[in-house]
């Protein structure tokens, strides 16, 4: 439909998504420059519906950018008060000495999904044009090849793409810079990644596959501030990954699980491993008797410091985790996406443009936090006990050694079917809820357009069937946290693939982990997915 008529918008400084990094670059522009036009759009129907992490805060970077918002706190906004640090078996817990990048005092529990619209409220009290529903769809360049802006999707598609009876072409929004803020694998950032070639020489990106549930428990069982997170069971010592259980207040926790998707196992579910860890008996006598309020999931960026793109293209950067700035040895991202998005605004303004940004950024203190642990994750691929040590050594030597170790891409990581011997993990009954992947998708309170076009686009589906059930097993069918994808019976005999779109709830781990790389997510109608404003 290229020859459709669209209104175009222009402002001097575009921002895709109005998430911590994206917001923070819409105020320090607007602070530095109050005449600037700048607009933030956002995918979700409300700011913070799709912002999802732990999530802990290191505030340092959010009071430099606005020093007022603790009178405007989050409803979650809990103090840290102490750290557990444990290892898992299947019946016991073993404390382990808190690694220094863990520590958490000075930090705060928060919602995320709670602060964001904090953010955006005085992103609009400075004039940044907030719109919310507004899904970028693809990056548009000009004749020289420039990054000029994007094009919003269309409202109103059928199923077969084309327009319905409500149906509204999305316009342009021209910009003399754009500020990509999508999060963790966005899809115009992929897009331009992929065609400026800004992972040139870079290491593989990789991932983790993050669970959270918010717990409402009986009174007088939790303690307020208490950070814990456990490794080991229900994990191999061939699987990344581990738990967190953060405890808040009014007698609420929030439970949560992150697995490595580098994971070999074509027979893992990580979704199970969460319900796993959560019946443990020193965690499942904390949430027997409570209830769950909301659920999600979303995907990981671990990759660090070898494995960041170039930052900046002609007419565009990447911020934020759309950029890879998370700081996986701490578990934290939002203060790295806060300065992300405060030095690209003060890059913008001092220069006039984004060339040099991507060197500024590496020599930034953003940047020097990750170069630091930047042989941390990847130690992990050796197993548990050799990624510990390198842990060790790294954290003793202060990142100074001088080799970079390197990261593997995801979707390259899983076995054959034939060639794997899945380890016995000890898993066995469970009780809690949610008793399956549908039930937690009820958590998320998830909502797309059922007439809109599938936006999870499969290359080959008649692969699925045949070479992709003999050689894996079919893995989407269990990576996927809320049972988009199924193989049922096909007519005249044999399977095929049915993707249940509507239930997505946009972690995109289907766009790391297929072992064909063949499935791609795309925006869906704007406003359409979860809703996380608690988590």
């Amino acid at each position: 439909m290229t020859d459709i008529e669209r209104d175009v918008m222009e402002y001097e400084v575009a921002i895709v998504g109005g998430g911590p990094a994206g917001l923070a670059c819409a105020i320090r522009l607007k602070q530095l420059k109050p005449d600037l036009s700048v607009c933030v759009l956002e995918k979700a129907a409300s700011l913070g519906a799709h912002s999802l992490s732990g999530a802990v805060l290191e505030p340092g970077p959010l009071d430099e950018l606005w020093p007022r918002w603790r009178d405007h706190a989050p409803a979650i906004c809990v103090p840290a008060t102490r750290d557990e640090f444990m290892f898992m078996t299947r019946r016991r817990r073993y404390r382990l000495p808190t690694p220094p990048q863990m520590a958490n005092h000075g930090n705060l529990i928060v919602s995320l999904g709670q602060l964001i619209p904090l953010l955006g409220a005085e992103a609009e009290r400075l004039g940044v044009d907030v719109f919310a529903g507004f899904a970028a769809a693809e990056a548009l360049i000009d004749d020289g090849g420039a990054v000029i802006g994007v094009r919003i999707g269309d409202m109103g598609l059928d199923k077969q793409g084309g327009p319905g009876p409500n149906y509204a072409p999305g316009p342009e929004i021209h910009a003399r810079i754009t500020m990509l803020c999508e999060g963790c694998r966005g899809s115009t950032a992929k897009q331009l990644i992929r065609r400026f070639e800004l992972d040139a020489g870079k290491s593989p990106q990789t991932y983790g596959l993050g669970f959270k549930e918010l717990w409402q428990l009986p009174a007088g069982r939790v303690e307020p501030g208490l950070i814990q997170h456990t490794l080991g069971w229900p994990l191999d010592g061939r699987t990344y990954g581990g738990s967190f259980l953060y405890h808040l207040d009014n007698d609420r926790a929030y439970v949560g699980f992150v697995v490595g998707l580098d994971y070999e196992d074509p027979r893992f579910q990580p979704f199970e491993a969460f319900q796993q860890y959560k019946n443990h008996p020193d965690v499942k006598r904390l949430l027997e008797g409570g209830e769950i309020l909301a659920a999600g999931a979303r995907t990981v960026i671990e990759g660090g410091w070898q494995s960041m793109p170039r930052l900046e293209m002609p007419g565009a950067l990447l911020l934020g985790d759309a950029g890879g700035t998370l700081n996986t040895p701490k578990i934290k991202g939002i203060h790295q996406a806060i300065r992300s998005g405060m030095t690209a605004a003060e890059h913008y303004v001092e220069t006039g443009g984004g060339t040099g940004f991507d060197r500024r950024w590496r020599e930034s203190p953003g940047g020097r936090e990750l170069r630091k642990v930047r042989n941390i994750r990847p130690g992990f691929r050796r197993g548990l006990w050799f990624g510990l040590a390198n842990a060790a050594f790294e954290t003793a030597t202060g990142g100074r050694l001088p080799w970079t170790l390197a990261n593997h891409a995801d979707h390259t990581a899983l076995e054959r079917l034939d060639r794997y011997a899945s380890p016995e993990r000890g898993w066995g009954e469970r009780e809690l809820p949610p008793r399956d992947r549908l039930a937690s998708v009820f958590f998320a309170a998830t909502t797309h357009e059922e007439s809109q076009p599938v936006h999870l686009r499969v290359a080959d589906t008649a692969l699925c069937a045949t070479r992709c059930t003999q050689e894996y097993g079919n893995p989407c069918t269990r990576f996927c946290p809320a049972n988009v994808y199924e193989m049922v019976p096909a007519e005249g005999g044999g399977l095929k693939l049915q993707i249940n779109s509507s239930n997505c709830v946009h972690c995109k781990a289907c766009d790391i982990k297929d072992p064909y790389a063949q499935i791609t997510w795309v925006p869906p109608e704007g406003g359409s997915g979860p809703n996380y404003q608690s988590l």
